[in-house]
């Protein structure tokens, strides 16, 4: 048998709507970026969100809406996607990286504010796997030391942590529409936010900095634009947002079918010596993003080969960051220096979780992982 990595799950209603955005007029940003900002901001709770190309994207400009940029630091995690900390980068700011904690892979909070100085200047949390970090303890920190909290939600649309949701206490929340997230056009991304000011200044700085959009121009009589920021060219188009509308319509359906595959991964492997997992933890809705197991770290390689030779496919989501060769050369970050973080990127697996997967295949991977992880004990 082979079971992919990953499916995505666009449907017919999806793909209409893209056809539609396809037969008009306009396929840059307009009408249907519009719906589909307010709808997302709607379920999310927030007042205003910004379509951008790429969470990567909405992380960069996020920081430069909040004014964070050279000579900066920026607080956050070495267990996540390049992108996180590449994003700081961009905006001209350097990361400053604290360990996680091993139950979750999630930014650890006690340690903020032992890594602040007078060059900090935000706090980058990222809600890893799903479960939502704790933003009510960030968000105090953050509040003592004058410090904007950007969150790399990128995980996390369904997130909840104590009647928090993303959004609900940052500055501004950073989502991604890549390929295989739980919500997807392709490529694509949003931040969302209650700030109207900063969530003008990212429609400009998504947009070359222009003070009007192609919408505002050709829509209506011509007006004039200006610009008024140094921006960038990240847009969402309209044919990325048809594909999103449907789906936000779906996000509390398709988590539930989710969170009964994990589940039952769950109970599986509870009782398979050398296996363990990150924890959704109490008060918490996670988004179920991804399915991480651990397996001791010199026999992650080992035990990936042997699920790939039964067809299974995996990935490993996060080597540590620090530890790519870029940071080290560039930064003189060394093994040791954040070690849970190490440790998890050392020996985690992740396994195939989506909607279509059916109860075989969901089966095949479960007794797939047992007999990789026979002599993991």
């Amino acid at each position: 048998m082979k079971v992919d990595f990953y499916k995505h799950n666009l449907t017919q209603g999806d793909i209409d709507n893209a056809v539609k955005v396809l037969k008009s007029l306009f396929l840059t940003t307009g009408e249907t970026v519009a719906e589909f900002e307010g709808k997302f901001s709607r379920y999310l709770g927030c007042k205003h969100t910004v379509g951008v190309t790429s969470c990567t994207a909405a992380m960069q400009i996020s920081l430069l809406a909040l004014g964070i940029g050279p000579g900066d630091e920026v607080i956050t995690t070495p267990m996540t996607f390049i992108a996180t900390a590449n994003a700081i980068l961009h905006a001209g700011a350097m990361p400053v990286f604290v360990d996680v904690e091993r139950d979750t892979g999630n930014i650890d909070a006690n340690l903020i504010e032992g890594a602040i100085t007078e060059k900090t200047k935000a706090v980058l949390p990222v809600h890893l796997y799903g479960q939502l970090c704790d933003m009510k303890r960030i968000r105090g920190i953050a509040d003592k030391h004058r410090l904007a909290v950007i969150e790399d939600a990128a995980h996390a649309v369904e997130a909840v942590r104590d009647g928090v949701r993303p959004g609900g206490l940052s500055d501004a929340a950073c989502f991604s529409f890549y390929a295989t997230k739980n919500m997807t056009s392709g490529e694509g991304g949003a931040v969302s936010t209650n700030n109207r000011e900063i969530a003008e200044t990212l429609k400009k700085l998504r947009l070359h900095g222009m003070s009007k959009g192609a919408a505002d121009r050709y829509s209506k009589r011509y007006e004039h634009y200006d610009m008024e920021l140094l921006g960038w060219k990240y847009n969402m188009d309209n044919i990325q947002a048809a594909l999103l509308l449907n789906q936000i319509d779906n996000i509390e359906r398709n988590l539930a079918r989710r969170d009964e595959i994990c589940r039952t991964y769950e109970q599986a492997f509870d009782s398979v010596p050398g296996v363990t997992r990150m924890k959704v933890l109490p008060g918490s809705r996670s988004g179920r993003h991804l399915f991480t197991i651990l397996v001791p770290p010199d026999k992650r390689d080992v035990v990936l080969g042997r699920l790939q030779d039964k067809g299974i496919g995996v990935a490993v989501n996060f080597r540590a960051v620090h530890l790519m060769s870029y940071y080290r050369q560039n930064y003189g970050y060394k093994r040791g220096m954040f070690p849970v973080a190490e440790e998890i990127g050392d020996s985690t697996i992740t396994l195939p979780l989506y909607l279509k997967l059916t109860a075989e295949e969901i089966d095949y991977v479960i007794e797939g992982v047992k007999e990789a992880c026979a002599d993991c004990g």
